[in-house]
């Protein structure tokens, strides 16, 4: 689905992504993990456009998409949730989620009926401003915009950050829901290891901007947890 090879970033002068090597396979929940500031952010940044690569390729489904400017990555099948969700504040729910709809084929250009399946609370606020709703609402909203554009990969910073412990539990079922039922390929940003454990099938660690492990996510081992994840 999603084959990096040998991504090199900077900030400036500064080195953060260093020759980045990650395959994320199609129809399974990836999720990158890592302590804070070792790139994770920037990667799912620089996948969507919204940071220069210095070199490498970001091949999606057999096209290197690196040279592609951020505003046609959707079009090749890519949803993207942002770190801190990103919403429009003063746009109302529907205004928010009908954003993505120029992205879809003409003469299908409605929010698709699932969204507000999978998200009943969206269909009840329809008309109300994002910024009235609350964190894990603005999170449901922040999904449910991205599903919008038709992705075959749907990429998540950090969705559980700030949410309410019932709306984690309610965010993790729908990943899996998305992944295993419908066969949406997930990249996941998460801190919270057992949330990772729930929903991932793959796991990656990242560290100065290096893959240092990846594999399964059973082989995820104390070791490497101590190693790379514990502050």
């Amino acid at each position: 689905m999603l084959v990096i090879k040998g991504l090199n970033q900077f900030y400036g002068e500064s080195h953060t992504l260093w020759d980045l090597n990650l395959t994320i396979p199609e129809g399974k929940c990836t999720v990158l993990m890592g302590r804070n500031g070792v790139g994770k952010t920037t990667l799912l940044q620089c996948i969507m456009g919204l940071l220069p690569t210095r070199t490498g390729e970001i091949v999606l489904k057999g096209k290197d998409i690196a040279p592609l400017n951020a505003e046609s990555r959707p079009r090749h099948g890519v949803g993207y949730v942002p770190q801190g969700r990103q919403i429009f504040p003063l746009l109302t729910v529907e205004e928010n989620l009908q954003i993505g709809l120029p992205i879809r084929a003409k003469g299908d250009r409605k929010i698709p009926d699932f969204i507000y399946e999978l998200f009943p609370v969206l269909k009840e606020m329809l008309h109300r401003r994002g910024g009235d709703l609350s964190g894990g609402q603005q999170q449901q909203l922040a999904i449910g915009r991205a599903l919008v554009v038709n992705p075959s990969l749907l990429i998540l910073d950090e969705p559980t950050e700030g949410i309410q412990p019932n709306i984690v539990q309610e965010i993790g079922d729908i990943i899996r829901k998305l992944n295993q039922e419908l066969g949406l390929t997930v990249l996941l940003v998460e801190q919270k290891l057992p949330f990772a454990r729930k929903v991932g099938d793959n796991f990656c660690l990242l560290d100065r901007g290096r893959t240092v492990a990846n594999g399964e996510m059973a082989l995820l081992s104390d070791a490497l947890i101590q190693e790379y994840l514990t502050v």
